[in-house]
């Protein structure tokens, strides 16, 4: 016969195992409906710290789009005074060239911004706003002044060296450019005061201005048959290694006017134009003059095609 108290205590531990399963069971039930709950508020409900965060990034990039607006406005009105100042530049050459160097590294600028917050990128746009609006102001001020200048100069314009003597639509035929380079003949460095182009002989010469014949050289010379035009404004223009000459001295030119054709007279290494450009008397870079056919960016390709060339041709 079965004892009464072992019988007692199995019914107690049974019993007692079926309320902590029992209690387990609720524990999990009740602990999923709670992360159950969680998961579902935090999709449809903001914290008060996460609502606070997405509007603050909802007004930042409210106003970066304002600003981004207001930068490619400026933007725009600041490329075309920077384009009607070239264009005055151009025509007055009262100021140095612009350098075109200093665009090189741009693209390391722009890949620098990728590693930036948007508060920082914010605040740098703000910064560039204002550097440009001070610009324009600046650019606005000294465009005005050089078009008063433009107006006082008037018909004189005409007389300024502002083309290529001659057709070079690939500019490709610039081979030598002004400054130190190598003599043909000689093998050393000495003074290029003027520009080579390799033409065939007898190309059609351009005069680049108008002007009047100062001088005109048939005799044999390191020069060859060359061709002076004086424009009157302290400008002159020189025209060498001529194979034929079609102006007489003191007769009046215009600009694109065929004074003469190209050859390889005098101390020529092959058949080329040696064109020359000076300013009161003083040689300069003829590059810096051919404003009225090229492009900004027709000029700064000229330029390093006529860098690229170290010899000179007489």
């Amino acid at each position: 016969m079965a004892n009464p108290k072992t019988t007692t205590r199995t019914r107690k531990s049974r019993t007692f195992r079926q309320r902590l399963v029992r209690v387990t069971i609720h524990l999990f039930m009740w602990t999923g409906a709670a992360v159950l709950y969680y998961i579902g508020f935090s999709l449809f409900f903001d914290t008060p710290v996460e609502y606070g965060l997405k509007h603050s990034t909802d007004r930042l990039r409210d106003e970066y789009g304002q600003l981004a607006a207001r930068y490619d406005t400026l933007e725009r009105v600041l490329n075309n005074v920077v384009e009607r100042d070239r264009n005055v530049f151009g025509i007055l050459f009262e100021s140095d060239p612009y350098d075109f160097e200093a665009d090189r590294d741009a693209s390391a600028g722009y890949e620098a911004l990728f590693t930036l917050s948007t508060r920082r990128l914010k605040l740098g746009l703000r910064d560039r706003v204002e550097a440009m609006e001070t610009q324009l102001t600046q650019l606005g001020d000294s465009y005005l002044a050089l078009q008063r200048q433009i107006d006082s100069v008037g018909e004189g314009r005409d007389r300024i060296p502002a083309i290529q003597p001659v057709i070079n639509k690939q500019l490709s035929l610039l081979t030598a450019s002004y400054g130190m380079r190598i003599h043909p003949f000689y093998k050393t460095l000495q003074s290029h005061q003027g520009v080579d182009y390799t033409v065939p002989e007898g190309s059609s010469v351009f005069a680049t201005a108008d002007g009047v014949v100062k001088e005109t050289a048939t005799r044999n010379s390191t020069s060859g048959k060359t061709v002076v035009i004086d424009h009157g404004n302290g400008y002159e223009t020189r025209y060498a290694n001529l194979s034929e000459i079609n102006v007489q001295k003191g007769q009046r030119v215009r600009r694109g006017d065929i004074i003469a054709l190209s050859g390889n007279t005098g101390l020529s290494l092959a058949p080329h134009l040696h064109y020359e450009v000076r300013y009161q008397g003083m040689r300069v870079d003829p590059v810096h003059y051919f404003f009225m056919e090229l492009s900004p960016e027709e000029y700064r390709r000229i330029i390093r095609i006529a860098q690229s060339g170290m010899q000179s041709f007489d």
